[in-house]
C-alpha cells in the first residue's frame, strides 16, 4: 500500500489556488508521534511504499532523513513544490524512486500560479538533479485557465522530465477562479487533450510511450484491470498526518469521514479498504475508466451540480479518446512495435492521482 507521510504543515509558497500552510488546528507543523509507531505499520506492509507531503515536506529534510533510515519501505517518493530541492543531499535524493515537482508549464503559466520568479527556481534546481537522479521524475502541473494543455505538458517535457501529470484546479477551488469554465474546456482543454493523445500515438507508431500520465495510467487499466478511485485514496493508499492520524485522502484533514484511525492502533489488514467512493459515481457509465475520479470532490461536493458536472465532461471526454486510443494501440502491439509491458505504468502508486 502507499503512506502519504506528512512532514510539516508548513509551506514556503503561497499559491493562487492553495493558499500555503495548512492551518495548525487542522494539522500541527512539526511530526507528534513516534515514528516507531509508523515503522511497525510499515514493516508489516512488504509491498510499501513511503511518499513524503506537506505543507513542503523538504522543509525538513532531516526528519525525513530519519525516516528513510526507520522506515522498512519498499520504496520512497517525495512530492515538492522544487524550490528546496537544491538542499537534498545526494545521498537522500538518490533513495527516492521517484519525486513528483510541482510546476504547471510555462513560465508565465507557472509564475501566475505559484508566484514571481518561482519557475527559474525550479527549473534551476531539476536541471541540477537530474544528472544525479536515475529515478522516476516526475512534472506535477495544476491546471487552470491559463493553462494551454498541449503547449504546458510539451513544453514541461523540454524540460527533460520522465512524465507529467496534472489535476484541475476544479471542485474544490472557490467559484470565481475562472472566468468561465466550460468555455475553457470546451475550446480549450477538451481539444487539447485530443491534440495530445494524436501527438502520443504518433510517438508510439515510433516504438516511443511518452510520459502522460492520464493517458498511460487509464490505458493500464484498459489493458491491467483496477479498480476504484485510481488513486487508491481510502482503499490501498492512506495519509498519516503530523499527530498521528490515519487519514483517507491527504488534503483534506478537518473532515470527519476522511479520519480513519490513528498510529498504533491500525495494521495493514484494519486500513485497507475502508473508505469507498458513493453514488453517483458507482453508476456512471465511465466509472470503470474513472473509478470517481476525486474521493474528496465525490465526498463533499463543494461545487455546484453545473459546475461538477462539466468537470465529469472532461472525464468522459478522456475516456472516450483512451478507447479510441486503444484500438490503435491494439494493433501496435499486434505489430510488434511497442509491448504490453510498456503500458505498464505505474507499476506501483507514485502518488499521481491518475484522473485529471
Amino acid at each position: 500500500m502507499l503512506y502519504i507521510v506528512s512532514t510539516t504543515g508548513l509551506c514556503n509558497l503561497c499559491c493562487r489556488y492553495c493558499g500555503g500552510s495548512i492551518s495548525e488546528e487542522v494539522m500541527p507543523h512539526e511530526v507528534q508521534y513516534d515514528i516507531e509507531k509508523l515503522a511497525r505499520l510499515v514493516g508489516d506492509d512488504p509491498d510499501a511504499t513511503v511518499a513524503f507531503y506537506g505543507g513542503e515536506p523538504l522543509l525538513r529534510i532531516p526528519l525525513i532523513s530519519e525516516m528513510m533510515e526507520k522506515l522498512p519501505a519498499k520504496r520512497f517518493v517525495v512530492q515538492t513544490n522544487g524550490t528546496p530541492l537544491d538542499e537534498l543531499p545526494q545521498e537522500l535524493l538518490c533513495r527516492f524512486d521517484a519525486i513528483l515537482v510541482s510546476l504547471d508549464g510555462r513560465r508565465h503559466v507557472t509564475d501566475t500560479n505559484r508566484g514571481e520568479g518561482v519557475y527559474d527556481r525550479v527549473v534551476a534546481n531539476v536541471e541540477k538533479i537530474r544528472p544525479i537522479f536515475g529515478g522516476d521524475l516526475i512534472a506535477r502541473m495544476a491546471v487552470s485557465e491559463e493553462c494551454g494543455i498541449y503547449e504546458d505538458v510539451m513544453h514541461l517535457f523540454s524540460l527533460d522530465f520522465d512524465h507529467v501529470h496534472w489535476q484541475l484546479n476544479a471542485i474544490w477551488a472557490s467559484d470565481d477562479s475562472w472566468t468561465d469554465f466550460g468555455k475553457w474546456i470546451y475550446e480549450s482543454y477538451n481539444p487539447g487533450i485530443t491534440r495530445l493523445k494524436e501527438l502520443w500515438l504518433g510517438e508510439m507508431k515510433k516504438g516511443k510511450i511518452l510520459g502522460i500520465v492520464p493517458f498511460q495510467g487509464i490505458v493500464r487499466r484498459m489493458f491491467f484491470g483496477g479498480e476504484g478511485v485510481p488513486c487508491g485514496a481510502g482503499s490501498t493508499s492512506f495519509a498519516v498526518a503530523t499527530d498521528g492520524r490515519i487519514l483517507a485522502c491527504p488534503i483534506c484533514g478537518e473532515y470527519e469521514w476522511n479520519r480513519i484511525g490513528e498510529l498504533g492502533k491500525e495494521t495493514v489488514q484494519s486500513l485497507r479498504g475502508r473508505v469507498g467512493i458513493n453514488e453517483p459515481c458507482r453508476s456512471c457509465d465511465v466509472y470503470a475508466i474513472c473509478g470517481g475520479r476525486c474521493l474528496f470532490a465525490n465526498r463533499e461536493g463543494h461545487w455546484k451540480q453545473e459546475q461538477f458536472d462539466l468537470v465529469c465532461m472532461t472525464v468522459r471526454h478522456l475516456a472516450r479518446e483512451m478507447r479510441d486510443a486503444k484500438k490503435r494501440i491494439d494493433e501496435l502491439l499486434k505489430a510488434g512495435t511497442i509491448t504490453r509491458e510498456q503500458l505498464d505504468y505505474p507499476q506501483f502508486n507514485n502518488t499521481t492521482e491518475i484522473i485529471p
